[in-house]
């Protein structure tokens, strides 16, 4: 029961630190007048897990690479477009590359769920890390969580993967 109780006035804590945030104006990264880019600044792309957005770019693509694939995928659709999959909780990175290897876009991805934070749970020196709605949290482990709790929850991870990749090979079958 005390455990409902942390785990529902952090939830409570985020979500009104979040609300603050989002309310808080952000400058864009200038780059210095002498270096200058031929893109537009950075953009984020935020998603839910298990959802797929299509991310537009400027000018034309030949490749694209996500920073860490446990949290999110992207393929090249055509030239100026690909496909960014929410696979699990956290932030990374998409760099998207022109065919001479020039950096087109290099955008902050965000996975979470559609109402809530992220949770960290401090018990004496382990840490456990959750994503939290407003009805109930999962497991949400990062590097640096308590070593089954962080296994148990990437297999969990990799299971739901291969799941979603089996569904895909049987429907497109038929």
């Amino acid at each position: 029961m005390r455990l409902r109780t942390v785990l529902l006035a952090a939830v409570s804590f985020v979500c009104a630190t979040a609300t603050l945030e989002a309310k808080t104006p952000v400058k864009p990264h200038r780059a210095p007048p002498k270096h200058r880019i031929a893109h537009p600044p950075a953009r984020g792309v935020a998603i839910s897990m298990d959802e797929v957005r299509v991310v537009t770019f400027t000018q034309p693509i030949a490749t694209v690479f996500v920073g860490n694939p446990m949290i999110a995928d992207a393929t090249v659709i055509d030239s100026h477009h690909a496909f960014v999959l929410g696979k699990s909780f956290g932030v990374t990175n998409l760099i998207a590359l022109s065919a001479q290897s020039q950096t087109v876009a290099n955008q902050q991805i965000s996975v979470a769920n559609r109402s809530g934070g992220v949770v960290t749970l401090n018990k004496g020196a382990n840490q456990f890390n959750y994503s939290c709605t407003l009805a109930h949290c999962e497991a949400s482990a990062v590097p640096g969580d308590q070593k089954t709790f962080f296994d148990d929850a990437n297999s969990a991870i990799g299971a739901h993967q291969d799941q979603s990749v089996k569904a895909a090979g049987v429907a497109s079958a038929r």
